[in-house]
């Protein structure tokens, strides 16, 4: 049993926040089995802080004095991932102009921490279990086996189960690599956290740039505790910088809030966790935002009925009814349009003579999402990591959807 004292300092220690159960519990589990060499699996939603667990576990364990290097493996291209992680030799492909060394070569009595295990090919993957299972691994274009002594310990925010079902992830490899799981909650189940992360950052961010903190109004304080975070810690913390650096009041009401937090209505909308929809488009880490392209959709398309109706009424004189979307109303009954009527005169429409032009469409889920990237790369000048960052999904799956949507 780990001492609530040891918990603390660790938290204290890591710059981590919060009282709640389920992190607690991470923490303590983390100091348990620090001192061991037993593989760990840290799951939970992108942004919930994970990154710390395996810095806690090395520095806590008799290879703190080793080398610790952590690895995005998302961040990394499929073809070169072999060669980053187990080194390459000299000519065994192009560019490869010397020998080189390879993370699990360099870590050789130390740690390494696979970010985003989830994303790691195949391939990759009957390697990598080959060092968890023997402590051996072979450079590319090597035939020489060489060993590492190293402790592995991996993070993912992808539903493993289902990706073993998918055939995406090997089960072997899951159960070498989860020996140990810890799950860290999202910030909405740390309630009681929240505001405690809002002063800790507000505070931060008035040291660095000089000016006075933040205050939150009670109905500001009620918002934050409302929304969903579907960024978790890391959205809390750029919404408080954001608001910190632009905002001259340095007293913040929930209107203030409410536009520095994208769709703010949507986000409120309930998870359908693991759902799926049509084709088996999987509402996962994308699922917020498709709510928020499914809205714009459905606003652009009340729109574009509003102008059917108005065509359709002008031929015949009558009063003509027109879709307006109603910000309230839409969010709390998504499926049912506020009706309006008005009156035009016929003679004002006069040139218009085809209308079978203006058909109702409608965008599938793929089509929406491909529009969405498309944006996000232009509004980010094609940098891919900012456009990843911008939609909360990984490089590598930007990059498989760039390729997917022929959006080079």
């Amino acid at each position: 049993m780990v001492a609530l004292s040891d918990i603390q300092q660790a938290k204290q220690r890591f710059g981590i926040i919060g009282n709640t159960p389920g992190l607690l519990r991470a923490v303590s589990r983390a100091l348990q089995i620090a001192p061991t060499d037993l593989s760990v699996l840290i799951t939970g939603e992108s942004g919930t802080g994970k990154e710390f667990f395996p810095q806690i576990i090395h520095t806590n364990s008799h290879r703190k004095h080793g080398r610790y290097i952590a690895v995005n493996c998302g961040a990394i291209p499929e073809g070169t991932i072999d060669s980053e992680l187990f080194g390459h030799e000299k000519g065994s492909f192009t560019g490869a102009l010397a020998d080189r060394k390879g993370y699990f070569e360099e870590a050789d009595g130390g740690t390494i921490f696979l970010d985003e295990v989830g994303e790691l090919p195949l391939t990759t993957q009957a390697r990598l279990l080959r060092v968890l299972e023997s402590g051996e691994f072979i450079k590319v274009g090597s035939s020489k086996v060489q060993k590492t002594n190293v402790r592995i310990v991996a993070a993912t925010n992808v539903n493993m189960i289902k990706a073993i079902s998918e055939g995406k992830f090997r089960e072997d490899l899951f159960y070498r690599l989860n020996t140990v799981p810890i799950e860290l909650p999202p910030l909405r189940d740390r309630m009681d956290d929240i505001l405690l992360l809002f002063r800790k950052f507000s505070n931060d961010f008035a040291e660095k740039y000089r000016m006075p903190a933040i205050q939150l109004t009670d109905d500001a304080k009620n918002l934050l505790l409302t929304y969903r975070w579907p960024g978790n810690i890391r959205q809390l913390k750029n919404v408080t910088e954001q608001i910190s650096i632009f905002e001259t009041s340095r007293e913040v009401s929930a209107d203030i809030i409410k536009s520095y937090l994208p769709s703010y209505n949507v986000e409120r909308l309930p998870v359908v966790s693991g759902s799926e929809g049509k084709d088996g488009f999987l509402f996962g880490n994308e699922r917020e935002m498709l709510y928020q392209i499914i809205f714009e959709m459905r606003k652009e398309m009340n729109e574009l009925k509003s102008i059917v109706d108005n065509l359709a009424a002008s031929e015949n004189g009558h009063g003509l009814k027109v879709y307006t979307p109603e910000h309230n109303t839409a969010i709390t009954h998504p499926t049912v349009p506020v009706v309006k009527t008005f009156h035009i005169d016929k003679e004002s429409t006069e040139d218009v003579h085809d209308e079978s032009v203006f058909e109702e469409t409608s965008l599938s889920l793929e089509d929406a999402e491909k529009e969405m990237i498309r944006k996000s790369l232009e509004r980010n000048n094609g940098k891919r990591k900012k456009t990843a960052e911008e939609l909360k999904i990984s490089e590598r799956t930007l990059y498989r959807k760039i390729k997917e949507y022929n959006l080079e």
